[in-house]
């Protein structure tokens, strides 16, 4: 029976390194003969241009019938003046929210290949592999009441909720210490629990939860904290969960200790099982249609598709394989680019990927 994979280019970069993924998509159909259907579709700031809005409903229809999703990614300069609730950044909220997507994982893993293009010193990330669990349709980036009203006074005033509820916090939980289980058996809850509330109840329920999981070391860190220790000492952590913006944060920090934003995907999951995978940099425009992006976060985010979602882990692991070929044969984006490497496009990337995979499977 096939199953359908949804593709949404995006803005920027998007389509541009979507592209270099489909590529695979396209062989391990045709030629492999995988039973996998290739739907498309529009969001952010090409569905604005289309059809006026950040999330139509055909792409969300689509979404909900599709096994996965494949993401480039959404926003530019060009819509950041339109009114907010049109912006790009909306529809890729509305469609983690409409789907579900409550799970992030973001593994933060560096190729020893690329030692060297890390800011840090190479005994500091040598052998790094951490997995980010972000919670992410909760807290401050859902959280009502939420707005810019005027007081009395005439100023303005910006406002936003930090809200998290009991299962919020228990589901996200488990989702970090099932993985955990699959790993090195550590968590690491990153919080504020010492000024907001909301992440003094998160750190309650992360306690209840790990006393399920008896094999699991579970650790509690303040999130400043966590961002230095990550810096200092990254290969403590194996797996850290925490809130939708630290989560945020955090992950574009770890991000930087592998070389290069973009090495790093991931994967949004909902609880029926459907999941949607993207790159965690951003749509880049300022390099858009210059032929000079890295799209190997987004190849590793297809790899992260065949994992969870449709559950082709032999297909996963080659993918993964080619990437870690192309990179030992000197083969260099820009953004990875050093004087003993071999310079490439985003094109050629994505053709040495290719060749590299049909020559494992």
């Amino acid at each position: 029976m096939s199953q359908t994979i949804l593709i949404l280019p995006g803005d920027g970069i998007g389509p541009e390194i979507v592209t270099q993924a489909e590529k695979i998509l396209n062989y391990l159909i045709t030629v492999q003969g995988l039973p996998i259907i290739l739907e498309h579709g529009l969001i952010g700031g090409a569905a604005i241009d289309a059809l006026g809005e950040p999330l139509p409903r055909e792409t969300l229809e689509k979404a909900k019938s599709s096994a996965a999703v494949l993401l480039g990614a959404v926003g530019g300069p060009k819509w950041e003046t339109i009114e907010r609730h049109l912006r790009p950044e909306r529809g890729l909220l509305a469609i983690r929210s409409g789907l579900g997507l409550f799970a992030n994982l973001r593994p933060a893993v560096l190729f020893p290949q690329l030692a060297n293009a890390s800011t840090l010193k190479q005994d500091v990330v040598n052998g790094l592999d951490i997995m980010i669990v972000r919670e992410l349709t909760g807290g401050i980036y859902f959280g009502e009441p939420r707005g810019i009203r005027t007081l009395e006074n005439g100023e303005r005033q910006g406002y936003n909720s930090l809200v998290y509820a009991e299962h919020e916090i228990d589901r996200i939980a488990r989702v970090a210490f099932d993985v955990a289980g699959k790993r090195n058996n550590h968590v690491c809850s990153v919080d504020k629990a010492n000024v907001l509330e909301s992440t003094e109840l998160w750190r309650e329920i992360i306690t209840n939860v790990a006393k399920e999981y008896t094999n699991i070391e579970l650790q509690h860190m303040y999130v400043d904290n966590a961002a230095m220790q990550l810096v200092r000492e990254p290969k403590q952590f194996d797996v850290i969960v925490t809130t939708n913006m630290f989560g945020d944060i955090l992950s574009d920090l770890a991000s930087m200790l592998t070389g290069s934003i973009g090495m790093l995907p991931s994967a949004s999951l909902a609880a029926d099982g459907i999941g949607m995978y993207e790159p965690i940099h951003g749509s880049a425009p300022d390099i858009a249609g210059k032929n000079i992006a890295n799209p190997l976060a987004t190849i590793l985010s297809l790899s992260m598709l065949f994992r969870y979602s449709l559950e082709e882990i032999s297909i996963a692991d080659k993918i993964e394989a080619a990437v870690n070929q192309v990179l030992t044969d000197g083969l260099r984006t820009k953004d990875i680019f050093t004087s003993d490497t071999t310079l490439v496009s985003t094109e050629e990337m994505g053709d040495a990927v290719l060749a590299a995979l049909v020559a494992v499977i």
